[in-house]
């Protein structure tokens, strides 16, 4: 049940600096917390344990930085977005940025459900750079019929393809690998694991502590091409932001 429901927001923010040590739930129960520093008027959950209806789109590995992270919050009053977005920012820390904020038309829009895709940079830390000419490499790499890496869960350990869930990746700059990549919950592809099987195919062994990744976006599916089902893998999808999925 919800309490004096009025609006419901989609929030925009960044994570970055030594805040990328901070893991998921921790995130939460920080903007939970500067959100009531913040006076803001967050709806409830009714009963004896109310709880704020407050949900996170995509969790972000530990170690990974994001330009585009995004939560949605159920507000029991009417509020101008970017009022809110200014009594929030004045709340973080180093390291965290609140930068935008819109009302979702559709209150049924849950973020968490829509995200199917996200952008990342993926560099090298100093001294780990690889031995070997990888830029070349990278059409060899996504030329293969398949790509499989293997993911641990309740069953057991398991091999997955990935190839098809590898929509871009290509050279942005010098010693910066640009990915587009899946994320929704059935087929969620983590930057590493691309990495490790590119690293393999190269006959090397990437170092745990080898990379950089920084997280640019994150997409839904756009409405018209939504239902068009996650077998079809000949053309990468159409995306729009979760900001703009409202």
């Amino acid at each position: 049940m919800r309490e004096g429901f009025a609006l419901k927001l989609r929030v925009r923010f960044t994570k970055n600096g030594s805040m990328k040590f901070i893991g998921h739930l921790d995130t939460m129960r920080y903007f939970q917390k500067a959100i009531r520093r913040a006076e803001l008027p967050a709806a409830f959950t009714a009963g004896f344990s109310p709880h704020m209806i407050l949900s996170f789109a995509a969790p972000l590995g530990v170690g990974v930085t994001s330009q585009g992270e995004y939560f949605d919050l159920e507000l029991a009053e009417d509020m101008d977005p970017q009022e809110f977005v200014r009594r929030l920012d004045a709340q973080m820390v180093d390291g965290f940025s609140v930068t935008a904020a819109k009302a979702i038309e559709n209150r049924k829009s849950n973020a968490m459900s829509l995200v199917a895709a996200a952008d990342y940079e993926v560099g090298f830390r100093p001294g780990y750079e690889p031995s070997f000419d990888w830029q070349s490499q990278i059409p060899a790499f996504l030329a293969q019929p398949e790509i499989l890496i293997t993911k641990t869960g309740k069953a057991g350990e398991r091999q997955v393809d990935i190839r098809p869930w590898i929509y871009r990746m290509q050279i942005k700059a010098p010693r910066i690998l640009f990915l587009r990549l899946a994320s929704a919950s059935a087929n969620y592809t983590r930057p590493d694991q691309v990495m490790e099987a590119f690293f393999a195919m190269a006959g090397e062994k990437l170092s745990p502590h080898a990379l950089l990744v920084n997280r640019l976006e994150v997409y839904a599916r756009k409405p018209e091409t939504a239902m068009q089902g996650e077998e079809e893998t000949d053309r990468e999808p159409e995306w729009i932001s979760l900001l703009e999925a409202l």
